[in-house]
Parts: C-alpha cells; structure tokens; sequence
C-alpha cells in the first residue's frame, strides 16, 4: 500500500510540474502551433541553406524537419508529404535519382490520400517527379504525369492559371524530348498567352516562355521566327533581372548558337562574350 501511494504522490508531482511549466501537451493545439512554427522555420532554412551553396546543411535540415514532422503530425500528414518532396527534391539536384524516387512516390501517396485526387498541392508532387523521370529518360512516365497535375489543375485554378503556364511548359519540355514539337509549339503557344495576360508583356516569367518557345523554333531551324522572340527575352529580362543575370546568360548562348548556325559568325562571337562576360561576374 506505501508502495501505491507513492507512486501515485510521484504522478501528481510530475504532473504539477509539467502544468506549471507552461508546455503544452502532445497533440494538443498549443503543441501543434509550436511545433508548426519549429517545422516552417526548417523548411525554410532549407531553401536557405540551399541557395547560399550550403548543400550539407540543407540536406541536414531537411531530415530534421521531416523528423518533425512525423514526430509532431502523424506519418500521413501534409507536412510530412512537404517535407519528403523537399528532401526528395534535394536529392535530385544532385544526382541521387534512385534516393529521391521513393521520397516523392510517398509524398503523392500521403497527398492522394489526405487531400484528394484533385488537389493543387498533388499537382505539385506529381510535376516533382515528371522532373525526375524526364531527367532519366523516362519519357512515358514524365508525359503522363504532366498531364495528370495539368489536369489537376486546369478542373481546380481554371484554364488561364499561372500553375496551369508552368504544368504546360513542363509538358512541352517532355514533348520536345520525344520529338514532338508540333505539340510542343502548341502548348508553349498557350503558356505564353497565359502568362502575358496574367503578368503583363515585360514580366520575367514571359521572358522564359519566349525563349523555350524560341529555342523550339530554333531547333526546327525556324531561325527567323525565333531572333525576335529571343531579342524581346533578352530586352525584358536585361530590364527586370539586370544584365548579370544567369538567366540572361542563357538566352545570350541560345542566340550565339542561332547565329552560328545560320553563318553569322561576328555577332555569334559577340554573344559567346557576353555569356563569358556574365559567367565571369557571377563567380565574383
């Protein structure tokens, strides 16, 4: 009997304790909302992390929030979906395609089954792994997930949706791939009049749909169709972006190459120095 009372004076001291700390119990909304602002503040020293070069620290970061999240929110929660696209994503970047598969087929799964079949956020997950299937010549698989999430998303945002823009590029991308590039053409098309009515003519976004639809062209050898489309991307991306930036680079070298291709040797040259010339200031 001595023995029961206690252990039964150790419970309610331990519970007088816990109470009077202050902390909140597992589970309860108080938890949670701590436990949210721990998780959304590694999420974003993630991307962080990421972009500074620090590729360590990330991918540390990465497991720690995804840790977390199962720890705070359940194995089938969103947070936990996020989380393994994130460090799925991670892993592609580099290189490490056969880790990062299995992260973002969980992640779809976790989705499909919490939010739905029709959800943006699905969307992403299954755009996510077009990438990667596309990446590894996965071609068949990259097309029919891209047109799963564009589906997706035109029955949820609606047909003139920026996300709608971005899932027919990456459509258009795989398109090009398989050497379909009147398809390609068609959707790319469709990309840029959603985007120039959504965002405006000069917005950096519409700058990246002239120059795919550009590149397109050019690799058609439809050479004078595409100069003024890349001449306008460049003009728009030089005036938003400034004239260092890497994606200005980009449609500098896109240029060059049309200019060598069709004999223009001097301004092919003058290109070639001003992708050097950007490099060059970017590793400053």
């Amino acid at each position: 009997m001595k023995t029961a009372s206690v252990k039964v004076l150790s419970v309610i001291v331990a519970c007088t304790i816990f109470l009077f700390s202050g902390c909140a119990r597992k589970g309860s909304p108080q938890y949670l909302s701590s436990q949210e602002k721990k998780w959304n503040k590694l999420s974003s020293e993630v991307v962080s992390f990421y972009r500074k070069g620090h590729y360590k620290e990330s991918f540390n970061t990465a497991e720690k929030a995804l840790k977390l999240a199962r720890e705070s929110f359940g194995p089938e929660s969103t947070k936990v979906a996020a989380s393994l696209n994130n460090l799925a994503e991670l892993y592609r970047s580099s290189g490490k395609y056969e880790a990062a598969e299995p992260l973002y087929i969980q992640a779809i799964k976790i989705d499909e089954k919490v939010l739905g079949k029709d959800h943006p956020d699905l969307a992403k997950d299954l755009s996510n792994l077009a990438v990667l299937y596309r990446m590894t010549g996965k071609y068949t698989e990259a097309e029919k997930l891209c047109k799963q999430a564009l589906e997706i998303r035109e029955k949820t945002l609606g047909k003139d949706d920026l996300d709608v823009a971005i899932s027919l590029n990456n459509l258009a991308i795989v398109y090009r791939m398989e050497g379909k590039n009147t398809e390609a053409k068609t959707i790319l098309e469709r990309a840029l009049s959603i985007r120039e009515n959504k965002l405006g003519k000069e917005h950096p976004d519409v700058a990246i749909s002239l120059n795919n639809l550009a590149e397109l062209l050019k690799v058609q050898g439809q050479y004078t169709e595409a100069e003024p489309l890349f001449m306008r991307s460049l003009s728009i991306m030089e005036k938003t972006l400034g004239k260092n930036h890497p994606n200005v680079a980009v449609v500098y070298q896109n240029l060059a190459e049309l200019y060598e291709e069709t004999g223009k040797k001097q301004e092919a040259l003058k290109y070639k120095e001003q992708v050097v010339k950007i490099l060059s200031f970017n590793k400053k």
